[in-house]
């Protein structure tokens, strides 16, 4: 499984293309044998931030979501449904190393002209320059969360 380290920051063109950052190219370029390399994005559920997984983790992750539903109950169907909108396969240009992403998703989050791709494990998150680390939580905050959870 790819695992996603570090913040940086990217530019977007008028178009939406942005490149992406060396640190992810490379990590996905390792695991792709020699492919083509391929994104689903989606806005995240609970941040104003856009999640990118590559297409073999995106796979994975709908796979066990799917699983855990009743797809002939008009509640979970409905509930898989509007979760699957708003998402883009996008593909990543081998030469140029960048991607396109859709405005109506770069919209969502607020994108002006700069973003902030961070690495999250499984996932990159890309944030509007703006808006990256808003809300992140106070340190006693994180350590007492920490404890509950954990300890």
């Amino acid at each position: 499984m790819v695992k996603f380290i570090g913040e940086y920051v990217a530019k977007l063109d008028e178009k939406g293309r942005v490149v992406v950052p060396a640190a992810f190219k490379n990590i996905v370029g390792k695991h792709s044998q020699g492919g083509e390399v391929s994104f689903v994005i989606k806005k995240d559920l609970f941040a104003n931030c856009l999640n990118m997984f590559t297409y073999e983790q995106w796979d994975q992750e709908s796979e066990q979501l799917r699983s855990r539903l009743n797809l002939f109950r008009r509640e979970d169907n409905a509930w898989y449904r509007e979760y699957m909108m708003d998402r883009a396969l996008v593909t990543l240009d081998q030469k140029v190393g960048r991607i396109i992403i859709p405005k109506n998703l770069l919209a969502k989050i607020g994108v002006d002209k700069e973003i902030v791709f961070s690495g999250n494990d499984f996932k990159i998150e890309i944030w509007a320059k703006e808006n990256f680390g808003a809300g992140r939580m106070s340190e006693d905050d994180f350590t007492s969360l920490t404890e509950k959870l954990l300890g």
